[in-house]
């Protein structure tokens, strides 16, 4: 089987072009944890499976480094689209890419050697109702800077979907102490129905923060693009953040805008192919 490394902002995943690779056959679950293994295996926080879709250009299904399936990856979906358009698949500079039931639209902003350097990923519309995120923390309305207790200590939580749940917490510092400490507790909670995704985030200033990610069913990932998205819908409802930020993740940058008149994320960010190979287990 035909892979390829790539990575969004340091966020890493194994590609396998199903266009070409018939995976009929194969437990996709397994192969997940054994392809993403960073001793055993190729390494990287998941495998994503570029499919054929009967909506869109291509259709992305992610699975993380545990096995379990994601609706969407932010970096991921932005490193499809580079793949899409630079093998041909289909070449052009707005894609459309299907996942977890959804259809996204992409820009591509393509180099001087004709490969994509950059994309724009329309993320959506937030999710805020509690229920949808999915968290129990209120029985209806919106998770803003709500207090809850997690190993002794207490965490003014806000929560948001894109498409996947996030729960962001601003702090002074992100340190390893919340993001390994903490970060776990937080994503196997069970007022987290579904588990989730953590944020530990600092506001250097409104236009501007630095986030450190755990990520469900990975562990901490150097970036998390629907954590970024969500982090910006937090900034504002928080009043923390103006609407387009700048966030630093250990792995890069993301540039991130809530839109106030469509209510849509627009997040902008790199693509990068590293390798390809071919594994043989």
């Amino acid at each position: 089987m035909r892979f390829t490394k790539m990575h969004g902002a340091g966020n890493d995943y194994v590609y396998v072009d199903c266009f070409a690779e018939n995976l009929d056959h194969c437990d996709v679950t397994e192969l997940a944890k054994s392809i993403s293994h960073r001793h055993f295996g190729v390494g990287g926080d998941g495998l994503i499976l570029i499919r054929p879709s009967d909506v869109a250009d291509a259709r992305m299904q992610m699975l993380n480094a545990d096995g379990s399936e994601s609706e969407m990856c932010g970096n991921g979906i932005r490193c499809v689209a580079k793949y899409v358009y630079d093998h041909g698949i289909a070449q052009k500079e707005n894609l459309k890419i299907e996942s977890g039931g959804s259809v996204l639209d992409l820009s591509l902003a393509i180099g001087d050697d004709g490969k994509v350097d950059s994309v724009t990923v329309d993320m959506g519309e937030p999710i805020l109702e509690a229920s949808k995120v999915p968290t129990s923390i209120v029985e209806s309305g919106k998770v803003v800077e709500h207090e809850i207790e997690i190993d002794g200590r207490k965490l003014a939580v806000t929560c948001v979907s894109m498409g996947n749940p996030h729960c962001v917490i601003f702090v002074p510092e992100a340190t390893d102490d919340l993001v390994l400490g903490l970060g776990p507790k937080i994503e196997t909670d069970p007022r987290f129905p579904k588990r989730i995704n953590v944020e530990f985030v600092e506001v250097i200033s409104p236009n501007e923060v630095r986030q450190r990610t755990w990520e469900r069913g990975s562990g901490e990932t150097w970036a998390c693009g629907t954590g970024a998205s969500a982090v910006c819908v937090a900034g504002v409802l928080t009043g923390k953040t103006n609407r387009k930020i700048l966030n630093h993740l250990l792995g890069g940058d993301l540039t991130l805008q809530w839109s106030e008149s469509s209510g849509h994320v627009m997040m902008t960010g790199g693509a990068v192919e590293v390798f390809s190979g071919e594994w043989n287990a």
